[in-house]
């Protein structure tokens, strides 16, 4: 692949691991199965496209756009805790109605953003120019996201989220309010997942009210592929596996288009990568089984 087709994978990357972050955050640390992602990914998106395109400066849309994602983590929360409904069943419901409000937002499918003022554009205007401004700006802030969240997970209030994704039963008998947890939990994702939405949006200079189907598959496949290349062990080589699992996530896509795999076959590419990687530790040991069974007779 050529350089400059492998550096664009990389900002590509970078920009999708926030949302990754995001779904590390409920998947692995809360155990919560949200599918709001798939909603609240265009929801950072068609807010900040709309409050740009009316005007308003976009590092100001951006933060709007990160308050929305996580009102929207809050309802799902609620949804599961208030009113009982499942963890799965609440994303998909929260997922389903987002759709109907990013059309509202947005008030057509659509909305450019080449000709508006981004926050890729403010970076040139203060002299950030040159085609790598928006990959060290994507690293820098991934980098600094994933440093806030590896503090927080490590503070009393992150400490009793891991608890409560862990054992709700044990952490509830110590005090604990899970119900809040889980609320600020899908609070903090959704967060991220809209900043992600947002950011891409700026980046590729539109926002789509169907650009969220099946980021929820694309975080999954990050979050796993990262797991099994790298490390899960502890908090701080997690969030830095899940950034790694985005990145190789990406290039694996860029490959699969050079190889001639047309567009529309990314989803069944992208089922075969998380196939590939949840299988892998099995396939691992049943050749190392294998091998030892051999090597003892």
């Amino acid at each position: 692949m050529a350089l400059d087709v492998i550096f664009s994978s990389m900002e590509q990357g970078l920009v999708y691991g926030i949302m990754a972050l995001g779904v590390y955050l409920t998947f692995r640390i809360l155990d919560f199965p949200d599918l709001t992602v798939d909603g609240s990914f265009p929801l950072g998106a068609a807010v900040t496209a709309k409050l740009i395109v009316s005007g308003v400066d976009p590092v100001l849309a951006t933060l709007v756009a990160i308050v929305i994602g996580a009102l929207a983590g809050v309802i799902t929360g609620l949804l599961n805790t208030k009113l009982k409904i499942t963890g799965l069943l609440s994303g998909i419901l929260t997922m389903t109605a987002l759709y109907s409000i990013n059309l509202r937002i947005m008030g057509r499918a659509n909305i450019p953003l080449l000709n508006q003022e981004t926050i890729l554009t403010k970076l040139k205007a203060i002299g950030l120019n040159g085609e790598w401004q928006a990959g060290i700006f994507f690293l820098v802030l991934i980098l600094a996201l994933k440093f806030l969240v590896d503090w927080f997970l490590h503070t009393e209030l992150g400490l009793a989220l891991r608890a409560t994704g862990d054992n709700k039963q044990m952490i509830r008998s110590l005090g604990v309010n899970t119900d809040f947890m889980i609320i600020l939990g899908l609070a903090l994702s959704n967060s991220l997942v809209a900043l992600s939405g947002s950011l891409v949006a700026q980046y590729q200079g539109f926002a789509d009210v169907g650009m969220g189907i099946g980021m929820i598959i694309i975080g999954l496949a990050s979050v796993i592929i990262g797991e099994v290349v790298f490390s899960d062990r502890i908090i701080t080589l997690a969030t830095i596996s899940v950034i790694g699992g985005s990145l190789l996530y990406r290039l694996a896509i860029t490959a699969a288009l050079r190889l001639g795999f047309a567009p529309t076959d990314l989803k069944i590419v992208t089922a075969l990568l998380v196939v590939i990687a949840l299988g892998a530790p099995t396939l691992k040991k049943e050749l190392d089984f294998s091998f030892l069974s051999k090597s003892s007779t």
